[in-house]
């Protein structure tokens, strides 16, 4: 019998994972825009209209035997309201399972250690701290409410129409490679097959870091990006010239610098990986476009 499967912040991630897993489960995509119902539909996916930040257009949302709950937090605070009014209205109607997508940067930044899960968290910037509300949240709610709650930990995530080119072309700098920061990745799609996979292999209360297995400096996946479509490698700096020209924002995550290991997802998870660098999606785009130029 097919399981009846809630989806909570549908976007990319979402869209991959039903079209990927048509037909082997029934799909309901909570959106707070009515006007994206037809959207939905023509994915296989029946629409439930409510917004995590009205708590009241969600006391209806339909017993499910499953939820993947993929909605980030708000931009601001110290807590995600929208995870708490969620666990609220799924409190009545018990799921079976739980599992949530949050962010590698609950780690904050570990000087470019190998970091596995059992690290204690240490966020610094809002939007981690927000995440680590979340999770804590969805953790002690799965322990009350004995649901079983999966946490996948993702990075930077990538795909074809998700390359930071645009950045690349306005000659953004990177900093100098001996004071770069590691950066992980995940593609999207592999994103996608293990939420999937741990909904059906992940243990309850257990985190998994959602990165394939090869860490990179940043400016050394710009640098890859850029040889991939042919455009000049963005210029570096030393972080010092970095603090004048870039914008806090992307500072932030200069400041944060870690290897995440994936070594208990895929043991206990147990998905191979479509993409297992961010270097396979580009040579198949190389490849692509090599292709496309022979006619």
């Amino acid at each position: 019998m097919k399981k009846t499967i809630l989806i909570a912040g549908f976007g990319d991630i979402a869209e991959r994972l039903v079209r990927h897993y048509a037909g082997q489960a029934s799909f309901i995509g909570l959106t707070r825009r009515p006007g994206r119902a037809a959207e939905l539909r023509a994915l296989g996916v029946i629409p439930h209209v409510g917004d995590l930040d009205a708590p009241a257009t969600l006391q209806h949302l339909p017993r499910v035997d499953a939820v993947f709950h993929f909605a980030p937090p708000p931009g601001t605070g110290t807590t995600d309201p929208r995870t708490a009014h969620l666990l609220r209205a799924l409190a009545r109607r018990r799921p079976g399972t739980l599992v949530y997508i949050s962010t590698s940067g609950v780690y904050g930044d570990c000087g470019g250690d190998w970091v596995a899960e059992t690290r204690p968290v240490a966020p610094v910037s809002g939007r981690a701290v927000r995440r680590v509300d979340a999770e804590r949240q969805l953790r002690a709610w799965g322990r009350h409410h004995g649901v079983p709650v999966i946490i996948l930990r993702a990075p930077g995530i990538y795909a074809a129409n998700r390359l930071p080119l645009e950045r690349i072309r306005r000659r953004t700098p990177a900093l100098v490679r001996e004071a770069d920061s590691y950066t992980n990745h995940i593609h999207a799609d592999d994103l996608a097959r293990l939420a999937w996979a741990a909904l059906f292999r992940g243990r309850a209360g257990r985190v998994y870091h959602a990165v394939d297995a090869l860490p990179l400096k940043m400016g050394d996946w710009f640098d890859s990006c850029a040889d991939a479509f042919d455009l000049p490698r963005p210029p570096r700096v030393t972080r010092a010239e970095a603090n004048e020209v870039l914008s806090e924002a992307l500072l932030s995550f200069l400041r944060e610098s870690r290897r995440l290991s994936n070594v208990r997802t895929v043991r206990e998870l147990r998905l191979k990986y479509r993409y297992p660098s961010s270097d396979s999606l580009l040579r198949e785009l190389r490849h692509a476009r090599g292709q496309m130029s022979l006619f």
